[in-house]
């Protein structure tokens, strides 16, 4: 545990080193280490019983059930044999049964034959006897008619008729017809007369009683033939008779009537034979019938008392086969459970065993799980792996007696499940390990949780998780301790948010757990507050990277939620995919979602299964729906399982066609990171990841369309890069945006493997070679060392000879005024653009700020270097409510003109009194807070001015941003302006406001041209017309806006443009002429030097606090206000003359046509300031861009040396070299005069001793650090990376001379220093020329040069200077020191060069910054013999950095005018 503790104190080291971030560990987090680790080993070994018990306990349900089965089966098998038994009895009965049963079916088929046969005999009689019954309704009318004419007959009618002698023929035939009818027999008499007639009707009676008695039904066929005549006779109608004689007629009527009777019943005798034949059959069917139902039901009995008897005997069967059946599914449900459960038998049995070893493992597991909680929260993915892989296990196995700890043991699995991340990602939780890893520190953690959250990722998970039970207050928020108290009492969740570095006092007892009364109570301010163990706190920071003091880290877990890249990139893939595919994304959401689902169902089904087998009880074999549960759970499980199998697959299509959006999101989260990183270069660059995400979606939207996705997604690709580019290049300063572009390039370069890690590391370093001389005279030694560090790598192999070999190619090169844009010379013309740039940094780096633009137009594009900045109106569109605009303030600038401007158009004006103004300083934050409440409801628009003057009053107003930026009006707008700080430890905008703000930064125009325009345009037409002597106010006007122009631009060239920076403003500018005015209107003559000196020592004097600065801007008056200037002979700069008398335009016009390129000529400078300048802008661009870079990559792959190798190497190499310190008292001993000579050597000895004394301890001391026998300080981590980036460490320079030279360079110079100084303390004699660079105090030495003369002579050294001639010759030439005063090397001239021969200042050549200076002899005279004639007095420094580095001034003989020089910065250095 110890180990863990300090492990993590120097891991937290380097963290600060690499990172910047600050972890803590104290004796509080070691003891709550050891309290967690006791609370986790004891949850954990009762989850790990509980779950063993579980799983045992379901084995052992399964193993007793398989031993059930083979009780069961013989139980079976006796049942079985009974079964077979009563089934041979009841199948003879079936086959009895069945006999009786045919016998039945076959008398009832017979049965049901004759049946039928009846019932068809019964539907031919009833159609027969219907059909007989209608014919002899037919005949009916006919007989009755015939017995109708029947009675009509009597005895006496017939008598009557018998009486005729001789009837009417009518009545003769009827007499004969009825003869005809009634002849027997059939046989017709022949003699049908009358008389013969008569005869028969002789006995009337009779003759009647034969009519009635008539055989109707069988008259002859004889007799029916001879009728007919009769019949036919139209005069045998009874009604014609009937005239003749009545009865007659009835018999007329009779004989039609019987004969047509007969004729209808002949037609119905066959069918009444057929009916009577059918009836007989009937009859005798029927009878035959009843006899076979007869027979039936006597069967039908037999078979009844059968078919009980069977019934009995199936009966008892079935009971058998029930019985069997339920033992048979006894089994068949233990086979099923056994079977079903099988996987799980085994899963189960090896969760047991592996339950088992972890019990062995547990403590050592827990360990490692408890240190992961406790200690890795606020680390990133690197350090954590670091930590627990690296350091944590390995350290474990190798102790004597070794820890056990699980070899694949992963500390998330032992505090959550899939289960677990399923549910929080479903509420918001980012998919990416960290996350997961975040997630589980905060729901484990003892401590409160404190999660460091600038992207607020994190917070909404948490707001999700919570929901509604979640208190949100923030510290200072109206009621928030109230909030605090409610819940602690409640027993609540409560997040703190927006948490800054420092945390209210009064929480103190409540983040520190301090409880009191028996751990009832904390105490919160005065107030005594019942304590709720179910009360959770979490605390929340936006800040990027706090820094949080002991003490609170000790009281809270620190979690770092910062978004990840790869996290970052896939949320930024489901953007885009949602975008250009919402389909695609939509079912990925869709199917995260129901995997999630799956897995919490998974879990849940598990845990059921396990429940319901461990809760069972008794024979549970026997509760089938207990079995059927278990087996239904089984089965909904295994189609989860096959759902789950057929989604990965789903996935697996799904991500392939989202994969082809993949680098588009890897670009855009690459873009993301690279802004993030700009913070390291300002503080002000801070940008938010949901403004980035605005400007991405923009982005996506805008990228040209193309079928082609290939092309789609390079499409995308560009218009986010370029979009990205834009949103940050317009808040960032003109001087950042290159190191932006060369950054982003690289890193792009990087990504797409594009470039070699090793040429990309000699580009940013430029390491040198020390100790080489050039052998070719157009490159410096510097150069050549460079090359020769180039030319050991393999692609440059041999470049060093080549160079020296074909020298004439290479100086064209180099000399070349625009070397970037031409080719390497020979067969060094196909290298790539990155190596091309490595050969530029080595041979020209005054070109490399070209050369980075020229690569990143080839590698980007050409919108990226010569794109203008986007106007106020297009930012104006991205601002809201939510969104203010944020100006970062420049000298001489005032951006605010851009927002009355758009406010004019848009009708916010004071006079609409709907645009505020309040320019912050004391007293103002009320009225600010005011405007902003009152114009938030109105929707009005607000300017804060100064910002950065109320520094108190920030954090109110970040706070009120926030509260406006929801629910306002959606026309408010605020608008705030800022300088930003000198310093980053002078920062003070919060970040809240930086990062949700459109940040513009608003800089004076660069160049002379654009200066000279804006100069001008502060006045106007009338200015010029506004004084009564116009020539001279417009001459001196016009001379003073380049006056104004050329201090202003002048501070581009750093150094030697001004010592010191200074604010020069429009103000100065317009305050002059305003002067200018007055004193020509009040004096008849130009009092020019009453002007010079105003406008020189107050106007703009008032500024500069250099007494250097002060001379240059007096010369500067001096050459451009003079009486010359109305004579037309006076040049502002060569080839640019004052102009005459002009109108406003035709100034603006004389500037265009006539102001020269730009160049350092315009400022009286030579041309080689601006390769100065130019060299230092490319020196900081690399600078930066190297730290920039990711400090755990491995630096130039090709070396293979990690970051921590190369120090200690260079940490050895220095401790090799450096020499032991001087010994004082010993050298003191040697000398018997004190002169001072002897005393500033002894003093610079002093100096030495106390330097390497710092060396030799601190490195020493990181050594310790870096073998892990030291705790890693801040202070040895600061020298760790100075050690790096090849930078002398603070704690070195502080105690060391000034220089601006790389660490390599400077000990180099320092071993040289020590050498010399050991030279010269070897006899104390002083040396032939002496090196004044290597003085601590060059100072001192030149002032004993003063005091050896003084005493000499016994002059006053009050009186006195110091005289400097420039010699011939150089200092091999001499041998031995002068006489009085000495001679002095290692200066060198910047500005100017040194004409040995003709001994005064001239013009540099060009390309020779600081052309070395032969030696000098300095002696002193008297202050009043020095020669001022003709002399510039030229200021020496220590370094090119000048200013507070002054070290003296020399008087050096010149042809020139003496202002030439002042304004060409010439001064001597003592280093370069």
């Amino acid at each position: 545990m110890a180990f863990v503790h300090t492990s993590v104190n120097q891991t937290s080291q380097s963290y600060l080193s690499n990172e910047q971030r600050y972890n803590y560990t104290t004796p509080k987090s070691f003891l709550e280490f050891i309290r967690l680790y006791q609370s986790l080993l004891h949850r954990h070994r009762k989850e790990l019983k509980c779950k063993t018990e579980r799983l045992e306990n379901g084995l052992l349900k399964l193993h007793s059930t398989s031993t059930q089965v083979d009780d069961l089966k013989a139980k079976l098998a006796a049942q079985e044999l009974e079964l077979k038994q009563k089934n041979e009895d009841a199948d003879k009965l079936i086959r009895v049964v069945g006999v009786e049963t045919d016998k039945v079916s076959r008398e009832k088929a017979m049965a049901d034959g004759e049946e039928q046969k009846v019932a068809l005999i019964m539907l031919e009689v009833k159609q027969k006897q219907k059909d007989c019954e209608e014919d002899l309704a037919k005949a009916e009318p006919a007989l009755t008619a015939a017995q109708a004419a029947l009675n009509t007959l009597n005895k006496t009618n017939l008598t009557e008729l018998k009486s005729f002698g001789s009837p009417p023929l009518a009545v003769s035939n009827v007499s004969a017809a009825v003869m005809v009818l009634m002849a027997p027999g059939g046989r017709v008499p022949k003699d049908r007369s009358w008389k013969a007639a008569k005869v028969t009707m002789a006995k009337v009676d009779g003759f009647l009683d034969s009519l009635i008695n008539f055989n109707k039904e069988n008259i002859h066929e004889n007799c029916l033939k001879a009728i007919r005549p009769y019949l036919q006779d139209p005069e045998f109608n009874p009604e014609f008779v009937a005239t003749k004689s009545y009865a007659a007629a009835g018999l007329c009527s009779w004989v039609i009537n019987i004969v047509r009777f007969y004729e209808v019943f002949c037609d119905v005798e066959p069918k009444r034979q057929a009916l009577s034949r059918a009836t007989a059959d009937l009859t005798a069917a029927q009878e035959k019938l009843a006899a076979i139902k007869a027979k039936i039901a006597h069967l039908n009995e037999n078979l009844a008392k059968l078919t009980a008897k069977f019934e009995k005997a199936t009966a008892d069967k079935l009971k058998c086969q029930q019985e069997a059946e339920v033992t048979a599914g006894t089994i068949s449900l233990a086979n099923r459970l056994v079977g079903g459960l099988a996987s799980e038998n085994v899963r189960w049995a090896e969760a047991v065993q592996n339950f088992k070893q972890q019990e062995q493992t547990l403590c050592g597991d827990i360990l490692l799980i408890t240190a992961f909680i406790s200690y890795l929260g606020f680390f990133t993915k690197k350090y954590r792996q670091s930590l627990m892989d690296g350091t944590w296990r390995p350290y474990l196995s190798q102790l004597k007696t070794p820890i056990p700890v699980t070899p694949t043991l992963d500390p998330l699995r032992m505090l959550m499940d899939d289960a677990d991340v399923a549910t929080w990602q479903n509420e918001g939780l980012p998919a990416d390990r960290i996350s997961i890893e975040n997630a589980t520190i905060l729901i484990n953690c003892e401590r409160w949780p404190l999660i460091v959250d600038p992207q607020l990722q994190g917070i909404k998970w948490i707001k999700n998780k919570y929901g509604e039970d979640l208190r949100v207050t923030q510290i200072g928020q109206k009621g928030y301790l109230q909030t605090i108290e409610h819940a602690l009492e409640a027993g609540d969740a409560v997040l703190i948010e927006n948490l800054e570095e420092s945390v209210d006092p009064v929480l103190g007892p409540l983040l520190g757990r301090e409880v009191i009364k028996k751990g009832r109570f904390i105490k919160i301010g005065d107030k005594e507050c019942e304590y709720n163990p179910k009360f959770r706190l979490i605390l929340h920071t936006k800040l990027a990277n706090p820094h949080y003091q002991p003490e609170l880290q000790a009281q809270a877990t620190l979690i770092n939620f910062t978004v990840t890249r790869d996290g970052l990139e896939d949320q930024l893939l489901a953007a885009v995919v949602s975008m250009e595919r919402p389909d695609l994304e939509q079912l990925k959401s869709d199917l995260t979602k129901q995997q999630n689902g799956f897995k919490i169902t998974l879990k849940t089904l598990e845990d059921s299964l396990l429940s319901c087998l461990s809760s069972a009880s008794g024979n549970f074999l026997e509760e089938t729906a207990l079995v059927e549960n278990l087996e239904i759970t089984k089965q909904t499980a295994a189609k989860v399982e096959k759902k789950v199998q057929e989604a990965k697959v789903t996935e697996v299509k799904i991500n392939e066609a989202r994969e082809h959006y993949r680098p588009a999101a890897a670009r855009a989260s690459l873009l993301y990171f690279i802004m993030s990183d700009l913070s390291k270069i300002h503080p002000m660059y801070r940008f938010s990841l949901k403004a980035f995400s605005i400007v991405f979606q923009k982005a996506v939207e805008r990228a040209a369309p193309n079928e082609s996705l290939r092309e789609r997604v390079a499409n995308l690709i560009d218009s986010i890069t370029f979009s990205v580019y834009q949103y940050t290049a317009r808040g960032l300063f003109e001087c950042d945006k290159l190191t932006y572009l060369a950054q982003l390039t690289f890193q792009i370069l990087l990504m797409n493997r594009e470039v070699n890690a090793a040429e990309l590391d000699f580009l940013l370093r430029s390491p040198v070679q020390t100790g080489t001389t050039s052998p070719v005279e157009f490159l410096s030694d510097q150069a050549w060392g460079a090359i020769k560090v180039l030319s050991s790598m393999e692609e440059f192999c041999n470049l060093d000879r080549d160079i020296e070999g074909s020298a004439k190619s290479w100086k064209k090169f180099v000399e070349s005024e625009c070397p970037e844009k031409e080719k390497l010379p020979q067969e060094w013309k196909n290298k790539t653009a990155l190596q091309h740039l490595c050969v530029m940094r080595a041979m020209r780096p005054d070109r490399m700020t070209y050369a980075m633009q020229n690569f990143v137009e080839e590698k980007l594009g050409s919108k990226y270097v010569v794109g203008r900045a986007l106007d106020f109106a297009t930012s104006f569109e991205e601002s809201g409510p939510a969104t203010p605009m944020f100006f970062i303030l420049s000298p001489g600038v005032d951006p605010l003109k851009d927002v009355e401007s758009q406010g004019k158009k848009l009708g916010y004006t004071f006079n609409n009194r709907n645009f505020h103004n309040v320019s912050l300083g004391q007293g103002q934050e009320v009225v600010a807070e005011a405007a902003l409440d009152f114009a938030a409801k109105k929707g009005h628009w607000v300017i804060l001015q100064n910002i950065h003057l109320v520094a108190k009053w920030l954090r109110t107003l970040e706070k009120k941003l926030e509260e406006h930026s929801k629910n306002s009006h959606p026309e408010f707008r605020v608008f705030m302006s800022a300088e930003p700080a000198p310093s980053p430890e002078g920062h003070i905008i919060p970040q809240g406001i930086l990062e949700n703000s459109i940040k513009i930064t608003s800089e004076p125009p660069t160049g002379m041209h654009a200066n000279l325009h804006k100069a001008l345009d502060n006045f106007t037409q009338d200015t010029l017309e506004m004084c009564s002597r116009e020539t001279e106010f417009k001459s001196i006007l016009f001379a003073l806006c380049y006056f104004h122009a050329v201090v202003a631009e002048r501070r581009k060239f750093g150094p030697q443009g001004w010592n010191c920076s200074y604010p020069f403003n429009t103000g100065d500018l317009t305050i002059s002429v305003n002067v200018l005015y007055n004193f020509l209107e009040a004096n008849a003559q130009v009092p020019y030097d009453d002007l010079r000196y105003l406008f020189g020592e107050i106007m703009y004097g008032g500024h500069i606090t250099d007494n250097w600065d002060r001379r240059l801007c007096r010369t500067y008056l001096r050459e451009f206000i003079r009486p010359e200037m109305l004579e037309g002979e006076l040049s502002l700069a060569p080839g640019f003359p004052l102009p005459g008398n002009m109108d406003y335009n035709g100034y603006h016009q004389y500037i265009d046509a006539e102001l020269p390129p730009e160049s350092p000529y315009l400022y009286g400078l030579h041309p080689n300031a601006e390769i100065g300048f130019l060299t230092q802008t490319s020196e900081k661009l690399f600078h930066t861009v190297l730290e920039l870079q990711p400090r755990d990559s491995q630096a130039g792959d090709g070396a293979g040396a990690t970051r921590e190798d190369k120090i200690k190497a260079l940490l050895e190499e220095i401790l090799e070299r450096v020499t032991d310190e001087f010994n004082i008292p010993e050298l003191m001993a040697k000398v018997e005069e004190r002169t001072p000579y002897i005393v500033v050597a002894l003093q610079e000895c002093g100096q030495m001793n106390i330097l390497t004394r710092e060396i030799q301890r601190s490195l020493r001391e990181l050594e310790l650090g870096l073998k892990g026998e030291l705790t890693m300080t801040s202070h040895m981590e600061n020298l760790q990376n100075a050690l790096y980036f090849d930078m002398v460490p603070e704690s070195w320079a502080r105690r060391a001379y000034p220089s601006t030279a790389g660490l390599a360079a400077w000990f180099l110079d320092l071993l040289n220093r020590i050498k010399e100084l050991e030279a010269w303390t070897s006899d104390f004699t002083m040396p032939s020329t002496v090196w004044l660079t290597g003085f601590f105090n060059p100072q001192s030495f030149l002032t004993a040069v003063m005091q050896s003369t003084a005493r000499k002579n016994e002059w006053p050294l009050d009186q006195m200077a110091l005289q400097c001639d420039v010699t011939k010759k150089n200092r091999e030439e001499f041998r031995s020191p002068p006489r009085v005063g000495v001679y002095v090397h290692g200066l060198f001239m910047e500005g100017a060069r040194w004409d040995t021969q003709a001994g005064i200042i001239t013009e540099a050549k060009l390309k020779d910054l600081t052309p070395p200076m032969p030696v000098m002899f300095i002696k002193a005279i008297p202050a009043d013999k020095q020669d001022c004639c003709s002399v510039y007095c030229c200021p020496v420094y220590k370094t090119s950095q000048r200013g507070p580095t002054y070290v003296w001034t020399f008087n050096l003989k010149t042809k020139e005018n003496p202002s030439k020089w002042v304004m060409a910065g010439v001064a001597l250095l003592l280093q370069i």
